[in-house]
């Protein structure tokens, strides 16, 4: 495999894209990779405490564009995914996991019942705004994996927290659901004649400088 078509070569590659070309379709197989490996993400305890709205509607990213500080690649792309995380965490939700795990499974197992029970007394009693913390913090893991899927498709991204999330809760209707906005990341394809990023190095501080080695 040569470098470009490896993953480090693909995250080589990768950056957030300033400006999408509208023209391009992302194919329907590709998006559909980019958002099974999110939803295969490993999240704490495996309660997955997030949702992914996939939005290809105009008129519903027209609407998210306005409170997105305009951003262009909002309603340029092909898809738009928005990443939100569980406003609480309630024992019905944890249940309801665990519950499917056992289904999946085919058996229950005592020291996994414990551990249900254990987050039964300690989850659903905090705040519910550390609770909602938590579960963002998952959210992110989630579009972490979609970023780096993206990239292996060859199919640009822009991670964004750039948005009113309020407003966005109020347009998605994310509050009759539980659910509070986190981020949003565009799937397309960069416009290179008009995008100023797209062919500048990038820049990482360089390994020794990042990474302390104990040994």
């Amino acid at each position: 495999m040569s470098d470009s078509s490896s993953l480090k070569g693909r995250l080589d590659w990768r950056y957030a894209a300033k400006k999408m070309d509208p023209s391009r379709v992302v194919p329907a197989d590709k998006i559909e990779r980019i958002i099974e490996a999110a939803r295969l993400a490993p999240t704490s305890s495996g309660l997955q405490p997030f949702e992914i709205f996939a939005i290809s509607n105009k008129e519903v990213r027209q609407k998210i564009q306005a409170i997105a500080w305009n951003q262009s690649q909002i309603t340029d792309c092909t898809k738009l995914l928005v990443f939100a995380a569980w406003d609480n965490y309630t024992a019905e939700r944890i249940n309801h996991m665990f519950d499917l795990v056992n289904e999946v499974r085919g058996f229950t197992n005592e020291g996994w019942e414990a551990y249900r029970q254990k987050l039964l007394t300690s989850y659903p009693q905090r705040d519910a705004e550390v609770n909602f913390q938590h579960a963002a913090r998952q959210a992110y893991i989630g579009m972490s994996v979609a970023l780096v899927a993206a990239a292996y498709e060859e199919v640009d991204s822009t991670p964004m927290e750039g948005f009113d999330p309020t407003a966005l809760d109020e347009i998605l209707g994310l509050q009759q659901r539980g659910l509070r906005s986190v981020a949003l990341l565009p799937l397309g394809y960069r416009d290179a004649e008009g995008d100023w990023l797209v062919n500048l190095p990038k820049v990482r501080r360089a390994r020794e400088a990042f990474v302390t080695e104990i040994d």
